[in-house]
């Protein structure tokens, strides 16, 4: 997606769901400040309010300071950028956004509360539930791994394309459901399993670098995180075949496995979860947000 689709795409979205927009400087986008020749201002664009698990994508100035959660955020050339609000999150989500030649502001976003159902799993391998601890030091090494690739901040914008599909079939398993696995209750479901027939071509389900990829780790099996820029990243769990390395460009569309039942799976089915940099975030909602 070009710089100008991107911003074309946000102000459509905005435009189309409703959102409210906090006003940096009346009368539009490009108020001056100041006197002749002052940088002019632009309105922040930003939801009134955010489920938990939301993917946001907010809009102002190009050159703007935008900080959140402890960071500060990238900010695209058409003033995009774009945050996670974690499962348990709850109140408001702050944002702090400097313009040039204008002081801080705050924005708030109201956080909506989500229910979340328990998910009973049975016929787990045991091992997988209460591992050993050669096998749980394992799991450790390997899944720090995998959290090191979702520390990136690529100034890539698949981020903001509409999301597609990995592949398609029957929602299994939903992001955020409290997990009890032969029943010893675990973390909640970190994504959104969609169960489809083994050997089911995997797509990627917007633009993005491959960030990992590994055919066999312990509990996720064929495993691979792409990188979709800004934070935002989608990983690929249980896979029978693994098609792209690490470094691979892909589009939006383009295969880059299949569906298997690797790692801690009872049969076959995708895992796809997404994260903002270690925040997990619903892909279900990224998906209605394109609709």
């Amino acid at each position: 997606m070009t710089p100008r689709g991107i911003a074309l795409f946000v102000v459509a979205w905005f435009a189309a769901a409703g959102c409210a927009v906090a006003q940096v400087a009346k009368d539009g986008p490009h108020v001056p400040i100041g006197g002749d020749g002052a940088i002019p201002a632009r309105a922040t664009r930003l939801p009134a309010s955010a489920s938990q698990g939301a993917m946001v994508i907010g809009n102002t100035h190009p050159a703007a300071i935008v900080e959140y959660a402890g960071r500060s955020l990238r900010v695209t050339p058409y003033g995009s950028f774009a945050f996670g609000i974690g499962r348990d999150a709850t109140g408001e989500a702050v944002l702090r956004i400097r313009q040039p030649a204008s002081d801080w502001i705050e924005h708030r976003i109201a956080i909506v509360p989500r229910d979340w159902p328990i998910e009973r799993i049975d016929g787990v391998p045991p091992a997988t539930v209460n591992p050993p601890k050669a096998i749980a030091d394992r799991i450790a090494r390997e899944q720090a791994l995998v959290s090191a690739v979702r520390t990136r901040d690529d100034e890539r914008v698949g981020f903001a394309q509409h999301f597609i599909r990995p592949v398609e079939g029957r929602v299994s398993g939903r992001f955020g459901n409290q997990r009890v696995y032969n029943g010893t209750p675990k973390s909640p479901h970190s994504g959104m399993d969609i169960a489809a027939p083994n050997g089911t071509q995997v797509k990627a389900p917007a633009d993005g670098v491959i960030s990992f990829a590994d055919g066999d780790l312990y509990l996720t099996g064929g495993t691979v995180v792409l990188d979709h820029g800004h934070g935002i990243s989608s990983n690929f769990l249980h896979l029978s075949r693994i098609d792209v390395k690490v470094g691979d460009t892909v589009k939006q569309g383009d295969v880059i496995g299949a569906v298997g039942a690797t790692g801690r799976a009872t049969g076959p089915h995708l895992h796809w979860g997404m994260n903002w940099f270690d925040v997990r975030i619903d892909p279900l909602l990224v998906l209605e947000r394109g609709q």
